[in-house]
């Protein structure tokens, strides 16, 4: 029981200060209605063949609170706007009026570094409690017996040392009261555990009955959120206070979605369907990574083209949406702008549907063709034959990637047959032709 006391008292040392607790509805502030400007310097557009392998993109990093580089928002679901093209990347050299505000949600620097102890980041899931207390728990009860056991042994080695004068003690052939001790002690400390955990994992792995359902296509090196009203977006938008839960598969290999803030991880397979749920509890912008090795890019995984606050790009990351906003996000994001030209709707869809993480714009191979000057030249397939690189050749590669494959580079790229509607393939089309 004295171990047990001091455990506890060790997780009250180490605690957070404050825990994240569901937040009070609040009302958005209205919003205006900007005009998106396509983004010249986006990386990548989907289409057959993949990059020459060896070729590593720069490193991409998500910058700590504080840092430079990223838009301000004026409160947790942006500031102003609405009604922008879905999904449309930010202006190249506009200002951050320009943005839609959930592109600006999703711009800011994340928010996991704010808070927590010294162990771990802060937490914003309401089933997390149980499971960082499991977690002290055990580090106290560690931490304890190592201290104890360690100063026994030193004590002991120091009090029965050889010196002159001195005879040396018996040893010990039974003790019945220190054998029913280390015995008994043990047992109550691993069943109060094992109950605990056991408690705890079953309520995180069962969802609540009403959830919000969000769909999770991983690949190569994207995401794909699917939402209930078929918006698809490349960064993942939850509401808080609501249970979330997650219907994951894999396009191409192993993956894991991986939430810090979340304490969330769940590995992701090809050909059937994982699950996850949480609860988010504080609105925010929040780290996302693939934390299972999926290939040679598995660093870039998510990545999106540049922006004027990233320049070389920003990882995928979960927005957490105060109350209302995530019903105005589908809202704005379903009906996208009428007044978005072909090419503004192609290079949205140049990063949202990760072509980004394969294709350039600006010429240099990577896992597959840069489509920098592509549109109206001859090529060469792997069969020896010749194509021009007109509408009717980026419409079948879109659709059956490996109808037409290029030598030098991998047939990995993923078929968008029945992901892609018409105006968005035409989209892609346009914004490829606009690359010269």
């Amino acid at each position: 029981m004295v171990s047990a006391l001091a455990a506890l008292a060790v997780i009250k040392m180490f605690s957070p200060a404050a825990q994240a607790q569901p937040v009070p509805a609040q009302s958005p502030s209205p919003q205006t209605a900007p005009q998106p400007a396509p983004n010249p310097n986006a990386e990548g557009a989907p289409t057959s063949g993949g990059a020459q392998s060896g070729v590593t993109p720069p490193v991409v990093t998500q910058p700590n609170p504080g840092s430079t580089g990223a838009g301000p928002a004026t409160n947790a679901d942006g500031g102003k706007g609405t009604g922008a093209a879905a999904g449309a990347p930010a202006p190249a050299a506009t200002g951050d009026a320009e943005q839609p505000w959930y592109v600006k949600l999703v711009n800011k620097p994340v928010q996991d570094f704010e808070g927590g102890n010294f162990w771990m980041p802060k937490y914003v899931n309401s089933v997390t409690d149980s499971s960082d207390m499991m977690y002290m728990s055990v580090l106290a009860l560690s931490a304890f017996f190592f201290f104890a056991i360690a100063g026994a042994v030193i004590y002991l080695t120091w009090r029965y040392r050889h010196r002159p004068g001195h005879k040396a003690e018996p040893s010990a052939s039974h003790n019945d009261a220190l054998e029913i001790t280390w015995t008994i002690i043990p047992t109550i400390i691993t069943v109060f555990l094992f109950y605990y955990g056991w408690r705890s994992y079953i309520h995180i792995v069962t969802p609540p009955q009403k959830a919000v359902e969000i769909n999770v296509q991983a690949m190569q090196w994207a995401w794909s959120f699917r939402h209930h009203n078929g918006v698809e977006d490349s960064d993942l938008h939850v509401p808080v206070g609501t249970p979330v839960r997650l219907v994951m598969t894999s396009r191409d290999v192993l993956h894991a979605f991986y939430v810090p803030a979340l304490r969330t991880k769940q590995d992701i397979i090809p050909r059937r369907y994982t699950y996850v749920w949480f609860n988010a509890t504080k609105p925010g912008t929040y780290r996302l990574h693939c934390a299972e090795y999926c290939g040679t890019n598995h660093s870039q995984m998510g990545v999106t083209g540049p922006t004027p606050e990233w320049p070389n790009g920003r990882r995928a990351v979960i927005v957490v949406h105060e109350s209302g906003g995530y019903e105005r996000y589908l809202s704005d994001m379903s009906a996208g702008d009428p007044s978005a030209t072909p090419e503004q709707r192609g290079a949205a869809l140049y990063d949202k549907k990760g072509c980004v993480a394969c294709h350039t714009t600006d010429g240099a191979a990577k896992v597959g063709p840069s489509f920098k000057g592509a549109f109206g030249t001859d090529i060469t397939l792997a069969d020896g034959s010749k194509v021009k690189v007109d509408e009717n050749y980026i419409r079948e590669s879109l659709l059956y990637p490996q109808a037409k494959s290029r030598p030098g580079f991998p047939p990995t790229m993923p078929s968008f047959e029945g992901q892609l509607k018409e105006q968005e393939i035409e989209g892609l089309i346009a914004f490829i032709k606009s690359l010269k």
